[in-house]
């Protein structure tokens, strides 16, 4: 049996704007997708321990406040000390251009800017599938 891919979603931050994160949970929902919706102004912290508890095959974090590049180190940081280092971590939102390498050197593996069509979240997501069995091996051995 194929379980469905499962996403963290977390607005990190002091950020209080989360109609873009709850349209890409409705759009992970209607791709079949499973998600938790942590909710507005999470720590690391939290972010870090609700990974734990949930096991998601990727978190994606949605910043507005434009603290992206601090809060994305601080989260893959929290994530690595917990043994979490294998889930990826999406970074969505206000992102100038010039920031999205910034990002992905911060611990993002990938980055989607406000505007991003849905689908190609979606599919970059999917694409994660053929590679779920490998990090589900892994993570058996944090348990």
């Amino acid at each position: 049996m194929v379980s469905r891919l499962k996403v963290l979603l977390a607005k990190p931050g002091l950020d209080g704007h989360d109609k873009g994160v709850k349209l890409v949970a409705r759009a992970l929902m209607e791709a079949g997708m499973e998600f938790v919706y942590l909710g507005m102004r999470q720590s690391p912290e939290v972010i870090a321990r609700a990974v734990i508890q949930e096991d998601p095959n990727v978190v994606g974090l949605s910043i507005l406040s434009g603290a992206h590049v601090s809060l994305t180190r601080k989260v893959v940081s929290k994530l690595k000390e917990e043994g979490c280092s294998d889930i990826p971590v999406i970074v969505g939102g206000t992102i100038p251009p010039g920031d999205v390498e910034k990002l992905k050197e911060a611990g993002a593996t990938a980055v989607f800017p406000m505007g991003t069509d849905f689908k190609a979240i979606i599919s970059w997501i999917e694409g994660l599938g053929s590679e779920k069995s490998l990090r589900q091996n892994s993570r058996e051995g944090r348990k």
